[in-house]
Formats: C-alpha cells, sequence, structure tokens
C-alpha cells in the first residue's frame, strides 16, 4: 500500500504538539510593520493553539507528525 503523503504547506505553518493540540503562528508579521505599534508586533511574537472545530482538519492533512 502507497505512503499518505502530508500536505507541504500544512506541514509548514502548523505542528503538533505532544498533547495533540495544534501549534500555529500569528499571522500580520511579513510586511507593513512601520505602520503597527509596538505592542502590537511583540503579541503577534506569540505562538497560538488552533481551535479546536480546525484541528480535525489540519490532522488529516499532517499524518506523519
Amino acid at each position: 500500500m502507497a505512503k499518505i503523503k502530508s500536505h507541504k504547506a500544512t506541514a509548514k505553518r502548523f505542528s503538533i504538539t505532544k498533547t495533540g493540540k495544534v501549534k500555529m503562528n500569528s499571522s500580520n508579521r511579513r510586511h507593513k510593520l512601520g505602520k503597527k505599534s509596538t505592542k502590537r508586533k511583540r503579541d503577534l511574537r506569540q505562538r497560538g493553539y488552533l481551535s479546536e472545530c480546525f484541528t480535525k482538519t489540519v490532522k488529516s492533512l499532517i499524518p506523519q507528525d
């Protein structure tokens, strides 16, 4: 039987923790940073966890992890 390939775009954006939660980076950190306040940019550095309703979808796209 063939190996199940992981969705590479999803694998680059999300990672799965040992407990099964899905970690993600914050958006809005790539360009136009001069308009954003220092506090906002500092808060965007934090990683977040994906909500439970999207977790099942992301885990199906990354079967190897």
